[in-house]
């Protein structure tokens, strides 16, 4: 067993490397679907109820009554199921700033995945993008706190459900609590880059 454990201690760089280079993966992807029209749409809800994104839509913070008098934020009326392509949706959301926006953050997460990336040659640009992708992190889990759809909704029906509202996390909500894993990641590649950087001094 201890052979085993100290063979394993050997493959510690490669290891390390293995992340930064699965960080620049999910990066990669993710941010290059932002470039379509479902992932734009699909992002409206987090980024609409955001303090730190939400001014970049027009209609972000829009209340619209119903006829039966609740109040809905306008989004929500404009929704894209994933597959299902609705031109008057389509057309708000280009009025909302919803697609423009989603191009540019695709650039910014790809880039902070090169960044990354490059982590496995260049120490200093590795740390600061671990330390972006730290704050991205920090962003993307703040949407549990300021998002209602990652909560599973009550929607009734003839008996009131239990499994509603807090703890209970929608698909939505399952998605961004996944980042506590990103946010784990990046500290432990930006601890990898200093002690890089310091032991090239």
């Amino acid at each position: 067993m201890e052979n085993i454990l100290k063979k394993l201690l050997g493959f510690e760089k490669q290891f390390l490397n293995l992340l930064r280079i699965s960080i620049f993966i999910v990066m990669a992807w993710i941010g290059g679907l932002k470039y379509f029209q479902y992932e734009a749409d699909g992002i409206v809800a987090f980024v609409s109820n955001s303090p730190f994104m939400g001014y970049f839509y027009k209609n972000a913070s829009n209340e619209v009554v119903l006829e039966n008098g609740d109040k809905v934020a306008e989004y929500t009326l404009y929704k894209n199921p994933e597959g299902k392509v609705v031109q008057k949706n389509i057309d708000w959301h280009q009025k909302n700033g919803t697609y423009i926006f989603s191009y540019a953050l695709g650039v910014v997460i790809i880039s902070i995945g090169i960044l990354v990336l490059l982590g496995i040659w260049y120490p200093k640009i590795g740390f600061w993008g671990g330390f972006l992708t730290l704050g991205m992190s920090f962003v993307t889990l703040s949407f549990l706190i300021t998002t209602p759809e990652v909560l599973v909704p009550n929607l009734g029906g003839d008996f009131d459900s239990p499994n509603h509202g807090f703890p209970y996390l929608s698909a939505a909500g399952r998605l961004v609590l996944k980042d506590v894993i990103m946010l784990a990641a990046s500290l432990v590649i930006m601890l990898d880059s200093a002690k890089t950087i310091l032991n090239k001094k």
